[in-house]
């Protein structure tokens, strides 16, 4: 339990959300410094590493918004956490069956992570690629901003309300090493922003992605000055509900949240109902949110896969299914992970896989 200690740094007491960046970001302790997270060899496994069939998807669709928007000469493109790299590897690959599109792409991955952008680089070398930590290097005209299980790992803040008074959620540093939860008061600012949105009226405790939002609010902005949408896939909820959803795994088996800190990772689920209101809030129109099922069915997955499964001996085919139940279960990543569409006011109504 010592090794709590350095996660608070000089502090007694930090808001969650600090906290778990300090063990998840910390350029030398932190979770995402010190090891690569995806794969089997890892702690868990996300869609684009379960089946390539995931990632042709993304990037049909990538392809499909590109001609709604009128087949721009210039085109941006940016992956929001691009984890190992293989979802925009795939990407990449099925462009150059698209030369038009393929010429007029330009990629950019948002990644902050070292070992992780050394591992991207590494996988996706001899593309031409911009590695940002910022927005503003992008450069001007349409835009498609794409996440898969990017918000998630973004750390959250915890509170509780009483009527309108909101008390937040601390974690400190006991004597022994051992941490406890504390409540303080809300900051006036805070108070007044979880206040604001109605998704959350009703609620006693509240899960608030600040700093999300935060990043959120500058992709918003730079759709807002271009033609342009961002798309989320990731694991979450729409009602909205009373529930502390922080979550620990490591080895692919769940952890107790203050076990093998910096060595697990730690992840909140998405209140797509809250993420919906804010992109509203900020002058975006929204599709209905809808499951990664119903995506997928509706961009065609299953048919891709019966073409594909012809070509294959019948041990690849059962592979090849079995992956895809993974990713269209309703027990398992089906309904558990949603899908949310964000875009400028003036687009096209008309985005392939929404209604």
């Amino acid at each position: 339990m010592r090794t709590n200690r350095k996660f608070f740094k000089r502090s007694k007491f930090l808001p969650i959300d600090k906290f778990f960046s300090n063990v998840l970001y910390d350029k030398k302790s932190g979770y995402y410094s010190s090891k690569i997270p995806f794969g089997r060899e890892g702690d868990y496994i996300t869609a684009p590493n379960i089946s390539t069939l995931y990632s042709e998807i993304i990037a049909i669709w990538i392809i499909s918004t590109w001609e709604i928007f009128g087949k721009p000469k210039s085109f941006n493109i940016v992956e929001l956490g691009p984890g190992d790299g293989g979802l925009m590897r795939v990407i990449l690959e099925v462009s150059k069956k698209f030369p038009e599109f393929n010429k007029s792409k330009k990629i950019y991955l948002y990644e902050k992570n070292k070992n992780l952008i050394k591992k991207q680089k590494n996988i996706l070398n001899g593309n031409k690629i911009k590695w940002i930590q910022n927005f503003k290097r992008i450069k001007k005209g349409p835009i498609i901003f794409f996440g898969n299980e990017f918000f998630d790992a973004i750390p959250i803040k915890q509170f509780k309300k009483v009527k309108k008074n909101v008390s937040e959620k601390y974690y400190s540093l006991k004597k022994d090493f051992s941490v406890q939860e504390v409540f303080r008061n809300a900051t006036p600012n805070d108070m007044k922003l979880v206040n604001s949105f109605k998704t959350l009226k009703k609620l006693k405790f509240i899960e608030f992605p600040k700093l999300g939002f935060k990043i959120l609010k500058e992709i918003v902005s730079r759709v807002l000055s271009s033609n342009g949408c961002i798309l989320l896939v990731d694991y979450g909820y729409e009602n909205s509900r009373n529930q502390n959803t922080l979550q620990s795994v490591i080895k692919h088996k769940r952890n107790n949240l203050f076990d093998n800190l910096g060595k697990a990772d730690i992840t909140s689920q998405v209140n797509f109902s809250l993420l919906s209101e804010f992109f509203k809030k900020n002058n975006l129109k929204v599709k209905k949110t809808i499951t990664q099922r119903e995506f997928l069915k509706s961009m065609g997955i299953m048919e891709r896969a019966s073409i594909i499964a012809k070509k294959m001996k019948f041990s690849e085919q059962s592979n090849l299914y079995f992956r895809l139940r993974r990713l269209l279960n309703p027990k398992s990543m089906g309904t558990l992970f949603k899908v949310i569409l964000a875009y400028k006011n003036d687009n096209s109504d008309k985005y392939y896989g929404f209604k």
